[in-house]
């Protein structure tokens, strides 16, 4: 009961530290809203752009195969049996610190046992840092990725 009430309780300060969502815009297609990393910690701004296009590195763990993709931001790609769309991305300059991160969201596909595709169930909403792979919070039996690159 104890260990219950105190993961709950780390979650809930996990959820107010981290405020990102996406919310649908005027003309209908989803929006990303959340706080970049590097203006949390620098709000003169950063001196980068976001970038366009996401690379990540997928690792098939039953088959130990690995696969790399490229994502639009905005974009769903499906690996698996996820579906993963990349809401934001940036990439720091050579000249600072190193790193490359980005916000996903990701839903586990299931389907109803004849092969036809069901509700999915999202397993995972929240940023990604190529410099920290372990601190990835995606956890999927069968399934991981991490990012490599972001391009503009």
């Amino acid at each position: 009961m104890m260990k219950r009430f105190l993961s709950t309780t780390v979650f809930s300060a996990l959820l107010a530290i981290v405020p990102a969502s996406s919310v649908s815009g005027q003309d209908g297609t989803q929006e990303f809203r959340g706080v970049d990393p590097d203006l949390t910690n620098n709000p003169e701004g950063v001196s980068s752009e976001p970038g366009t296009l996401v690379v990540l590195r997928g690792l098939d763990k039953v088959t130990a195969r690995t696969r790399d993709f490229e994502i639009t931001i905005g974009e769903t790609v499906e690996f698996g049996a996820l579906s993963i769309t990349a809401q934001y991305c940036r990439k720091r300059p050579p000249e600072e610190t190193p790193e490359t991160y980005g916000f996903f969201e990701v839903v586990d596909r299931r389907t109803d046992g004849f092969g036809v595709d069901a509700e999915g169930e999202t397993i995972f909403s929240g940023w990604m840092f190529a410099s920290r792979p372990a601190q990835n919070p995606l956890e999927h039996a069968v399934y991981d990725f991490w990012v490599i690159d972001c391009r503009v």
